[in-house]
């Protein structure tokens, strides 16, 4: 079975060469671009990849779309910064999907942050669904944390991708301003409420569990940090929720 590459993107040219290169197996890239004026651009030209332009409204219904822009129906559907280890390159290039049980796989992966490989903090490894036949499902439209959707048979790869997402700090708090907006804003949408009491315990609670049972105390001064700023995310979400309520 031949496999679609799919991903969207948007002035991701500081990891996209490296995301790309891991794929040059793959039968068919597609990249849908919301506008880029960097380079990403010309880097999806120098891999050939198929690119369309689509305004950007959000990230579940930009992925959905491109997902049914691929030729083929296995799609394996990538963030602009998830790299491909050799391993996992390899493993699922010996996947028999002709005659496979399976519908789906998710795959492990790991975050990179502040240059190191989390090994411990929740991050390491952790599966999430990639690879799959659009036949049995597609993204679905949250503005943020959106997931892949299968009605079937679910399987688990091995091998691991590399979740290289942040620059430095101040590319963390780009996103974190994005994010947790985005969040609020589906918060709202389900009718949930952001009590004084919730916003102030959701920190240390976070950071407890992050810091201490999640061993993110493990992995040194970026453990730590990636903890503190766990913990600050649901705080500024909930925050930006109530905010949101007065208006």
């Amino acid at each position: 079975m031949k496999i679609s590459v799919v991903l969207i993107t948007f002035n991701s040219e500081k990891t996209l060469a490296k995301v790309l290169e891991a794929v040059t197996w793959a039968d068919e890239i597609v990249l849908v671009d919301s506008g880029s004026s960097d380079k990403t651009l010309k880097i999806a030209e120098v891999f050939k990849a198929k690119v369309i332009y689509r305004k950007f409204d959000n990230y579940g219904s930009q992925k959905n779309f491109a997902t049914l822009q691929a030729s083929n129906d296995w799609i394996l559907s990538l963030d602009d910064d998830e790299i491909l280890s050799t391993e996992l390159q390899t493993e699922i290039q010996n996947l028999s999907l002709e005659n496979t049980e399976f519908q789906a796989y998710k795959i492990p992966r790991s975050l990179i942050f502040l240059g190191k490989l989390l090994r411990f903090s929740g991050e390491y490894k952790r599966l999430t669904l990639r690879l799959f036949n659009r036949n049995f499902g597609n993204w679905n439209t949250e503005h943020v944390h959106e997931s892949v959707e299968i009605k079937g048979k679910i399987g688990v790869l091995a091998n691991h991708i590399l979740h290289d997402s942040y620059r430095d700090l101040t590319d963390y708090f780009n996103k974190f301003n994005k994010y947790t907006s985005l969040g609020a804003k589906t918060l709202a949408e389900r009718g949930k409420k952001a009590s004084v009491s919730t916003i102030v315990l959701r920190f240390p609670i976070t950071f407890l569990k992050v810091y201490f049972l999640k061993a993110a105390c493990l992995d040194g001064y970026a453990g730590f940090m990636w903890a503190l700023l766990s913990a600050m995310n649901p705080v500024i979400k909930y925050a930006k929720l109530k905010e949101s309520e007065s208006l």
